[in-house]
């Protein structure tokens, strides 16, 4: 098993969410605008959130909390799930949500900027795989600046996107 390093940006401390951290992941996914494009509904119960953090720490990949230096509140999270460490090409989904109060100021392309050098330096990954729906545009946008390449084909009505090493 991977050690996943705590990683400090000039806004935020990434570091593994724990259980320990339900309180704060049931306030951010209680949101139904964190959750509106997501495969999940918003949160209802702090049991849930326990639930969301448990299966990232037993899917394979981790699962960054995005802390703010300045205030030590949770403003997102970000990282890989679906890893397959292949011969063929070693791959990972990467995945994000932002607090929508701190929407629109550069804070999820600051940590997915340290969260990318992490795929190709520690898991050794070959390309990494975003899906999106087609109405998040802001998304769409912050995986063009990072150098994310979108197929034209739509598959399950969702852009899927890919950045190769």
């Amino acid at each position: 098993m991977i050690h996943f390093p705590p990683i400090q940006t000039t806004r935020l401390l990434l570091r593994e969410l724990t259980i320990e951290d339900a309180p704060a992941i049931f306030r951010h996914f209680s949101d139904a605008d964190v959750t509106r494009f997501m495969d999940i509904e918003p949160c209802q119960s702090l049991q849930e959130a326990k639930e969301i953090i448990q299966f990232h720490l037993d899917d394979s990949g981790c699962r960054y909390g995005l802390f703010s230096l300045m205030t030590g509140e949770l403003v997102g999270t970000c990282g890989y799930h679906c890893w397959v460490a292949d011969t063929d090409g070693a791959r990972a989904e990467i995945g994000f949500d932002l607090s929508s109060k701190h929407w629109g100021q550069g804070y999820m392309q600051e940590a997915l900027g340290e969260v990318v050098k992490i795929g190709f330096k520690l898991m050794n990954l070959d390309y990494i795989e975003a899906t999106v729906e087609t109405a998040n545009s802001q998304c769409q946008k912050l995986l063009s600046k990072l150098n994310f390449e979108r197929e034209e084909q739509l598959r399950d009505g969702l852009y899927y996107y890919k950045l190769n090493r």
